[in-house]
């Protein structure tokens, strides 16, 4: 029988030991004990935590007085003679600790050591010249295996995709902010990381297996020309895409600041990473503020996932997201058909080539996405364009816009009535209303409604002098729709049952068949908003063909993977909802 944990511990993910749970220890020492066995490939017999190893105070020292937070050694023996990295841990909002790494580097074998607060973290590499001791920065620490000369030199196939993107960002974003000369503006550093992340990823896509990555910083290379490189790499992106990237868009970082980036990115495969990669870097960049002034808070992955997952497009479909922010719906979903393109390419045995093809055929004609946001539109644009090898179908414009009134372009490649799935997270507020009658007057939910009391039914009456933009988009969501088409929209709670919104709820009834309705827990969009939400997926039917009588899946989730603080925990039922519905879908023969 297991034993129990005692309050207020933790087990040591290195020792498997019981630990006082810290805020030092659940923020630092437990994040970058696994990431040096996920990201970097320490062995764990290699590590030491607990208990914990010591070191010397001074040189005279013999009661080794020092305990080190994290120690990694040559070998699963772990003898002080052969103690190769040292970690310095601290609590979140915690700078000292600097001159106490030096320490422990000086007083004992070590020469690398790394400085850590859960949101920031230096490398650092122990030299003796002359009798003394001096130190110099390091883009990184090598990999297991791999030697300091090592750092930066790495072939395409040796990049590995990593758990730990956010913690990487965060780590970017305070040290650009504290360090970069010339902008310390979040906006323009979210920018300036994004640009530098489309060169990562175009690297990633056009570098062969056996090449060494452009997207590189080297041990003891001059930052210069690692900026000088990576410049020349955002020319190449530019010109691929200058369609989507402006030909003034620059990359004017400080080379020291580029050089860091660098250095945490690229050990990793971003193209392969399991987040989405935009969001995590602009979630990250973006204050609570800027985002929710606008009503612009980012659906989790994990959520995205399922939604997708329970529309299952394929790639006849054609697929749209009128409020994409920064693509993640439509990342998802084009990932989504791609797995089934490639478990059909198996099957059939297509040409690699003939396969590639299909999937560019999907991503540049399959794929649109409108968002109001400039920034965020350009985001997601140059991401689907990267990604996709080819233009994009994002567009700036507002959704709920008269569609006469969109650009020619926009026009052209946006109808009503022509999607087959639909996929969205919607602005909510009453604090950003929708005005203007000739807006509103698009839509029966534009109108004010009473119930006959003779009747009993509900009735339109006149216009609203305003509406909030979630209930609008419910109708417009819908008006986009081709019969038979399938939507999941993310909406509050509030529309499932307030009173007043009755007319909202019979309205839908009467346009399409409810699918599912999929209740998500508060902390899903905590930090940025106590909005409680569920997910409502609707079958676009002629209303004479609805049947009066069906069956409607219902779930309810009480797990969302993060705490209210949007701290990980291993609890997500989100990730079975997809599986469950698919067992109802069977069960009740449905099929969309």
């Amino acid at each position: 029988m297991a034993q129990k944990l005692k309050d207020g511990y933790i087990i040591d993910f290195i020792s498997g030991n019981e630990v006082k749970a810290t805020p030092e220890e659940l923020e630092a020492v437990q994040v970058f004990s696994r990431q040096l066995v996920e990201d970097y490939g320490y062995p764990k017999e290699y590590i030491q935590t607990r208990p914990q190893f010591r070191v010397k105070v001074r040189p005279s020292d013999t009661k080794k007085e020092y305990p080190v937070d994290i120690a990694v050694f040559a070998d699963k023996k772990k003898q002080e003679d052969d103690v190769y990295i040292i970690i310095e841990c601290k609590k979140k909002n915690r700078k000292d600790g600097m001159s106490q790494l030096q320490d422990y580097l000086r007083f004992s074998k070590a020469y690398l050591g790394v400085w850590f607060n859960g949101e920031e973290r230096l490398f650092l590499r122990k030299i003796e010249k002359n009798g003394r001791i001096e130190f110099e920065d390091l883009p990184n620490i090598p990999k297991y295996g791999q030697r300091v000369e090592d750092i930066g030199k790495f072939k395409r196939k040796d990049l590995k995709p990593t758990h730990n993107l956010k913690a990487t960002f965060k780590a970017i974003r305070n040290h650009l902010a504290a360090n970069t000369v010339g902008a310390t503006r979040d906006e323009v550093l979210a920018q300036q990381l994004i640009n530098i992340i489309f060169c990562k990823i175009y690297d990633e896509r056009f570098t062969e297996p056996d090449e060494v990555v452009t997207f590189r910083a080297g041990f003891e290379e001059n930052s210069i020309d690692v900026k000088n490189r990576i410049l020349k790499l955002f020319d190449k992106v530019k010109r691929k895409y200058k369609e989507v990237l402006d030909e003034n868009d620059t990359i004017t970082l400080d080379a020291n600041s580029v050089t860091y980036v660098i250095g945490e990115l690229q050990n990793y495969c971003l193209i392969e990473a399991e987040r989405d990669i935009i969001a995590d870097a602009f979630e990250t960049f973006i204050g609570h503020a800027l985002k929710g002034g606008q009503g612009q808070f980012f659906t989790p992955r994990n959520v995205v996932k399922m939604m997708v997952d329970i529309l299952d497009p394929n790639d006849e479909d054609l697929i749209i997201d009128p409020a994409c922010g920064s693509g993640g719906f439509l990342i998802e979903a084009l990932r989504h058909v791609w797995r089934k393109l490639d478990e059909e390419g198996e099957k059939y045995h297509w040409n690699k080539n003939n396969l590639q093809e299909e999937k560019m055929e999907v991503a540049l004609n399959k794929i649109r996405g409108i968002d109001k946001d400039y920034f965020l539109s350009k985001v997601a644009k140059a991401y689907m364009a990267i990604i996709g090898d080819g233009k994009s179908g994002i567009f700036t414009e507002d959704s709920l816009e008269v569609p006469k009134n969109w650009n020619q372009a926009t026009r052209q490649k946006i109808d009503l009535g022509k999607f087959s799935v639909l996929l969205t997270n919607p602005p909510f507020g009453s604090k950003i209303p929708v005005r203007g009658d000739d807006k509103l007057k698009q839509f029966d939910l534009g109108h004010k409604w009473k119930i006959n009391k003779k009747t009993g039914n509900w009735e339109k009456e006149k216009l609203k002098d305003k509406e909030a933009p979630q209930i609008l988009f419910i109708e417009r969501c819908l008006q986009l729709l081709e019969d038979g088409g399938r939507m999941a929209i993310v909406l509050p709670d509030g529309i499932y049952g307030n009173e007043s919104l009755g007319y909202i709820r019979n309205w839908i009834v009467n346009k399409a068949r409810i699918v599912a309705i999929i209740d998500v827990p508060l902390e899903t969009f905590l930090p940025n908003t106590g909005t409680k939400t569920s997910i409502l997926v609707l079958q676009k039917i002629p209303p004479e063909k609805i049947p009066e009588d069906y069956p409607i899946f219902m779930a309810v989730t009480e797990y969302c993977g993060h705490d209210r603080r949007g701290k990980e925990i291993e609890e997500d039922d989100i990730t079975n909802v997809a599986k469950e519905f698919r067992k109802w879908a069977k069960e009740h023969e449905f099929t969309f």
